[in-house]
């Protein structure tokens, strides 16, 4: 995968990575890392302590990041109730691009280009010691923790899946 750490997305992410003072290296995996099961098989761990970030649309129009274990799906009705708000938009993949500035596949946590309205991060990834996020591409993806991930992100613990 040569040149896949130049690219800007991932550049942006190393750098928020670095500046938020996080401990991971970026690690570039052969295999494609787009779906938490092809992460989790390429890093030899399990599905659950990967770390996806999932974008969806507040009726602000705002986007809301999920940072969810790989082990399960966003509950989106629990998520909307939580929230209190009637639903959550879908977020399709420009509407993605545009505002974290990732491509979907590759949505870091961190490093957006504009942060989201709200974070929330699923309480079941506090099961691990370490988990694996994306780190701008299909191919990055760094290593971090639970508390980590909710002190640079701001993020609110939750229940978030079934």
């Amino acid at each position: 995968m040569d040149g896949v750490l130049e690219k800007a997305a991932v550049q942006r992410a190393i750098g928020a990575i670095k500046s938020l003072g996080m401990q991971g290296e970026v690690k570039v995996l052969s295999d494609s890392a787009k779906t938490a099961a092809e992460a989790a098989a390429g890093l030899g761990i399990q599905v659950g302590q990967i770390a996806s970030s999932i974008v969806f649309k507040l009726p602000s129009g705002n986007p809301l990041l999920v940072i969810t274990s790989g082990r399960h799906r966003v509950d989106t009705a629990r998520v909307a109730q939580l929230l209190g708000v009637d639903e959550l938009g879908r977020a399709d993949a420009d509407y993605v691009k545009e505002r974290s500035g990732y491509s979907v596949g590759g949505v870091s946590p961190v490093g957006w280009v504009a942060p989201p309205e709200k974070t929330l991060i699923d309480e079941a990834l506090n099961d691990y010691p370490e988990v694996w996020a994306a780190a701008g591409h299909p191919h990055t993806v760094f290593p971090t923790s639970f508390t980590e991930l909710v002190e640079v992100t701001k993020a609110q613990p939750a229940v978030v899946g079934d």
